[in-house]
């Protein structure tokens, strides 16, 4: 299981949001710049990073110029998301450098659009979003629901070929309260398609009952950031990276 560090953007800043409200912004300003933050995880380890656009994501604006200094300023992928709502956007990041894409809004609304980017770039470089409030998959910076649950989303995204899904609960995201683990084992049921976890995870024990249900990737922000175990720990406990995507 690959344990992914979140370095989440806003005005070209590292913060977090508690379930993705924007007015719970807390900034990690004096751990160091962006680029600083997403070096630190690489040095401690990571195998890839998990980079999301807050204010794209919520129609605020967008933190293109600090993706790309962190794309320039470290060896391991990228998995970047947040507000990707247009065919020309993903391509855009798929040529210029990031190794992943996380598709919300836009998977949702354009499914054809998911298998043209897999057609031309592979399966293995986009992600699905299933981020859900009470098993109803919701999009738009979680503002919108697609009437879709979870099992339903999996079966649609697999028929196009998808394999790697994000799996966030939006009640628990930002919170330190653990994961959705109900949710999220039921999603492992799936043989076909690789889970990765996100949202709520709090302490080493989550990251071991996440490995024991299936999950192959588990996106921490929070819990490291404010000290609740180190980079080195989680490794350590999942015995190794792994690769979520592939």
């Amino acid at each position: 299981m690959e344990v992914i560090p979140a370095v989440d953007l806003m005005k070209g800043k590292v913060v977090r949001l508690l379930r993705g409200n924007p007015k719970t912004v807390k900034s990690y300003d004096h751990l160091g710049d962006p680029v600083g933050i997403a070096r630190k995880w690489e040095e401690q380890g990571a195998s890839s990073l998990h980079i999301i656009d807050l204010d794209a994501a919520l129609g605020m604006g967008e933190n293109m110029d600090t993706i790309n200094e962190i794309a320039h300023g470290v060896k391991v992928p990228l998995q970047v998301g947040g507000g990707i709502r247009s065919l020309e956007r993903a391509k855009s990041l798929l040529e210029h450098g990031i190794g992943r894409i996380i598709l919300g809004s836009l998977a949702y609304s354009e499914p054809q659009a998911v298998k043209e980017l897999e057609e031309k770039f592979g399966q293995d470089r986009l992600i699905v979003a299933l981020d859900h409030q009470d098993g109803t998959v919701v999009v738009n910076g979680w503002k919108a629901s697609t009437g879709l649950n979870i099992d339903e989303a999996l079966a649609g995204f697999l028929d196009l070929q998808i394999k790697a899904f994000l799996v966030t609960s939006t009640a628990v995201d930002g919170t330190l309260a653990g994961p959705d683990f109900k949710t999220l084992g039921r999603a492992c049921t799936c043989c076909r398609a690789r889970v990765i976890a996100a949202g709520g995870i709090s302490s080493l024990n989550d990251l071991m009952v996440l490995k024991r249900i299936g999950v192959v990737g588990a996106v921490v922000g929070k819990a490291l950031y404010e000290g609740r175990f180190t980079l080195k720990q989680a490794l350590d406990v999942v015995g190794g990276d792994g690769d979520a995507a592939g």
